[in-house]
């Protein structure tokens, strides 16, 4: 089967609207020997003169006025197809946006994050999807537009990423604990019984750490695999359970938070996305609703580097 040769169909539309090869020459900046050329081969493909020589001008054959506006609509198409991308109509923008993330994100941002979006775009629907593990598949495959997180090692290198906010770990416990009164010291916070947090399998965290400085380790009472699970523990339980002070900050309305009693590194909570929905106009509009809102919350976004949200 021959190859098509696209650039046949605009020297064909040019040609057309012409009715000259001097003149469809001059137009697409071409000489009129290659124009001459340029029809040849169209008359080859479509076994039609196309444009027959009438007095010192050319007219154009019944074929050529039948393909005149089918072929002008087909170039018309073509262009359409490689124009930048129209001024977004927030008004009429139809599409659902997928957001990945763990406990805590769609509950802290997501009602003040939603009545931005349906306040501009009405038909728009966020979908907020739980986040298990730090693989990139999702982003790449398209199921996710948008994840948020710690950025790790493990992270596909393409993706793009912006910091949203710095958050820090703080211990939480029921109204009336213990550890409601009176100083909190390194030794008598490792001694209370505490819920452990492992999404990944693993038993100790940027806190144990801290804590095996001082020559001293958490005692747990029980696992779980994330952030919710924890804080209902330690609200109707004399457990402690240490998280991310904003990520999580409505999950552990009413209780009892406080600041850690030796010193645990601040992290990072980024945005990342797929290169690409770079340009995605959409895409760029709910990346700057969600980096506003966070900033919004807590005063200024950050760019920040690699951590660990393991406690």
């Amino acid at each position: 089967m021959t190859q098509l040769d696209l650039n046949l169909l605009v020297t064909l539309d040019v040609l057309l609207s012409e009715g000259s090869v001097v003149g469809a020459a001059q137009r697409l900046h071409l000489s009129a020997s290659a124009m001459s050329r340029a029809l040849a081969r169209l008359r080859a493909a479509t076994g039609d003169p196309l444009l027959v020589r009438a007095g010192r001008g050319l007219v154009p054959t019944p074929r050529a006025l039948e393909l005149r506006d089918r072929v002008r609509q087909v170039v018309d198409a073509a262009e359409s197809l490689l124009r930048p991308a129209l001024k977004l109509d927030l008004k009429s923008l139809q599409r659902t946006f997928t957001i990945r993330s763990s406990e805590g994100f769609a509950e802290t941002f997501g009602p003040r994050l939603m009545a931005r979006v349906h306040a501009q775009a009405p038909h728009v629907r966020l979908w907020f999807v739980p986040k298990p593990d730090k693989d990139s598949t999702p982003l790449r495959d398209g199921a996710v537009d948008l994840e948020t997180g710690v950025i790790s090692a493990a992270m596909g290198p393409e993706l793009r990423t912006i910091g949203l906010f710095r958050d820090r770990f703080v211990g939480v416990v029921r109204a009336g604990h213990a550890l409601t009164r009176g100083k909190i010291t390194p030794d008598r916070y490792a001694r209370a019984n505490h819920v452990l947090i492992s999404r990944r399998g693993l038993e100790t965290g940027a806190v144990d750490e801290a804590l095996e400085m001082l020559g001293l380790a958490r005692n747990f009472g029980v696992t779980v695999g994330g952030f919710a699970p924890a804080i209902a523990l330690a609200r109707d339980t004399d457990l402690v359970a240490t998280v991310p002070e904003r990520h999580t900050r409505r999950l552990f309305e009413g209780m009892h938070s406080f600041e850690l009693p030796m010193s645990v590194r601040e992290f990072t909570i980024s945005l990342l996305w797929h290169p690409r929905l770079e340009a995605d106009p959409g895409h760029r509009w709910l990346r700057t609703l969600v980096l506003s809102e966070c900033a919004d919350d807590h005063g200024v976004r950050v760019d920040g580097g690699p951590s660990s949200l393991s406690q």
